[in-house]
């Protein structure tokens, strides 16, 4: 899950008023910092650790860091105790999804569990989709599938169109928090890449939610690619301790 947080931080800076920087930006300034999408990645994997129910530890990591950038419907869940889920289809549930797709070692239970994760928030089928997509691509990278055939997973399993051209999708693509208009550019942007830098800038050159964007694309890449050091390094000087304690003890049991 370090690519998604890695893809979160360095989009961060480039997420608001539809900026669509050039291919060369820079990957990380003094701004850049992680948001709600790194914070709730780590409620799922402390949830997974510690055995506990997803909707808890959502919860109590919204209460954490109540300042972080969420959207306004999981704004309000969050400030009710036990609320049930408010029917979304945003692209919350793709972003926090990562840690499903490694602490598990088939791909029918990795669906069962995104799908899991997903409807504590995100009921809406296409809320539910965009998760299990994310989780089933991050699957099958880290488990030595090629590109075309997740492409061909991903399409014939989710419906997902998945032939955009990159610089008619920069032209065309405005700011969407859907699942349905930011997992499908997400995973095209992953499989047109070459490493995992170029996965991450081509994911946020197209613009658009950018964070987001980055987070989901950010998570398959690492499946697939290694991270650099040096990105890894500028990931975790910008993590607090308590998230990088949960980070390391996950990646040391089932990354690692």
């Amino acid at each position: 899950m370090l690519g998604a947080i890695a893809g979160d931080i360095i989009g961060s800076i480039y997420e608001f008023d539809d900026y669509k920087p050039d291919y060369d930006f820079p990957l990380f300034s003094i701004d850049s910092h992680f948001t709600d999408d790194t914070i709730l990645t780590v409620a799922l994997a402390d949830s997974i650790l510690n055995h506990e129910n997803y909707r808890i530890k959502l919860y109590e990591y919204y209460h954490r860091y109540p300042y972080s950038g969420y959207g306004g419907f999981f704004r309000k869940w969050a400030n009710v105790r036990n609320a049930p889920p408010y029917n979304s289809y945003g692209n919350g549930s793709a972003m926090r999804v990562s840690p499903v797709a490694w602490a598990y070692n088939d791909l029918e239970t990795v669906l069962v569990k995104a799908k899991e994760s997903a409807e504590v928030t995100h009921n809406h089928p296409e809320g539910i989709k965009g998760a299990q997509a994310t989780a089933s691509a991050i699957f099958l990278a880290r488990s030595g599938s090629s590109k075309s055939e997740i492409k061909d997973f991903i399409e014939k399993t989710f419906g997902y169109f998945l032939d955009y051209d990159l610089e008619i999708l920069r032209s065309n693509y405005t700011f969407n928090e859907t699942c349905q208009n930011t997992v499908p550019q997400a995973i095209y942007t992953f499989l047109i890449s070459e490493n995992f830098e170029d996965s991450i800038r081509k994911a946020i050159y197209i613009g658009g939610d950018s964070d987001t964007l980055a987070c989901i694309n950010g998570s398959i890449a690492e499946a697939f690619y290694e991270i650099p050091q040096f990105i890894i390094n500028e990931v975790i000087d910008r993590l607090d301790k308590n998230l990088l304690l949960i980070v390391n003890k996950f990646r040391e049991k089932f990354v690692d």
